[in-house]
Formats: C-alpha cells, sequence, structure tokens
C-alpha cells in the first residue's frame, strides 16, 4: 500500500513539475513534457524506481527474488496501463467521442494494482535461479535508458506523440511552445 501512495503522488507531481519548473530542460528526464501516453508511463516509472530502491534495505531479508520482482512490476506498470488505456478508449471514444477523467485515472490504478501483484507473486516464491543477476541488471539498465532517452529522442509513433484532448497533434518530446497546454497561468 504504501508503495502504490508514494506513487501515486510522485508520480502526479512529476506530471507539474516540468511546467512549473518553467519547462526547465534537464527535469524533462523524469517529468512529463506533453501528454503523450509514453511521458505518463514515465511518471510512474522513476517512483517505483525509488521506492524499490528504498524498500529494499526494509525487505531484503524477508523478501525472495526482490530485483527480479520489482523489474517485473516496473514492466508491469506500463503494459497495465497501454492496455486498460487504450482498451477503455477504444469503446469511449467511438460511443462517446471523447474520454474520461476518472477513466483515465483508473488506468494508472489498474497498472499499478497490476504490478504489486506481479511482485507479490514473485516474492514469495520460493529463491529462484532464473534469471540470473547479470539479466536483471540488463532488464534494468535497458528500461532506465528508454525512460530516460526517449523523451529527449522520441521515436516517432502514437505512443510517443503528444495526445491533448484525445486528440494526437503531430508533436513529441519536448514541445516548442507550451502556452496552449500550461495549466498554471502565470500573471
Amino acid at each position: 500500500m504504501g508503495s502504490f501512495i508514494w506513487v501515486v503522488l510522485a508520480g502526479s507531481a512529476l506530471h507539474f513539475s516540468f511546467e512549473l519548473s518553467e519547462f526547465w530542460t534537464p527535469l524533462a528526464f523524469i517529468s512529463a513534457v506533453n501528454e503523450s501516453t509514453w511521458e505518463h508511463l514515465k511518471m510512474y516509472f522513476w517512483p517505483g524506481l525509488i521506492f524499490a530502491l528504498v524498500q529494499y534495505t526494509y525487505t531484503r531479508d524477508v523478501a525472495n527474488n526482490y530485483w527480479y520482482a520489482k523489474l517485473a512490476s516496473l514492466i508491469a506498470t506500463p503494459l497495465g496501463i497501454i492496455f486498460s488505456f487504450y482498451g477503455y478508449l477504444t469503446i469511449s471514444l467511438p460511443m462517446y467521442g471523447q474520454g474520461f477523467f476518472v477513466m483515465d485515472l483508473m488506468t494508472m490504478v489498474f497498472g499499478l494494482v497490476l504490478a504489486s501483484i506481479v511482485a507479490y507473486k514473485i516474492m514469495v516464491k520460493p529463491p529462484m535461479e532464473f534469471p540470473q543477476k547479470k539479466n536483471i541488471l540488463a532488464g534494468y539498465l535497458i528500461i532506465t535508458a528508454m525512460f530516460s532517452t526517449f523523451t529527449y529522442f522520441p521515436p516517432k509513433i502514437f505512443l510517443f506523440e503528444n495526445y491533448f484532448g484525445y486528440e494526437y497533434s503531430g508533436d513529441y518530446g519536448i514541445l516548442e511552445d507550451y502556452e496552449p497546454y500550461r495549466v498554471f497561468r502565470k500573471e
């Protein structure tokens, strides 16, 4: 439960931190820089990784397969969010012509609950020989590299395209103009 609360709160803060920093480019490393699906996934990756690092100090003696379980959960979160988000939009957009904020939030809840279940199931298993430590480390390095670089060098596919108001804008990564998207207006 602590992980869920931390990730929701920290992830929500990362949704607005780039704008509140006046679009300070180095903060784009961990903050959402547009309304693409990818940037929303990044908001839950970094808090999840930080929580895993901190939680290990308290659970290393009682949890089996800890790093494998946390890696699996960091992969399950975005997969759960992607499938539930686009799944509900497949129904919502043709029927209502729009998505719904509450449902958007529920996709986050689904992804985080799925991740918690995956991590728990792996941690309660007897110690596993596979995957080996080097494979787990490689998994962490790959996923961290992806979340570190795709904001600055986004692939030109729908997951990375700014999806403001449930419409694709043709913009990727750090935008040239944020004025139309501001939540916090300057006086």
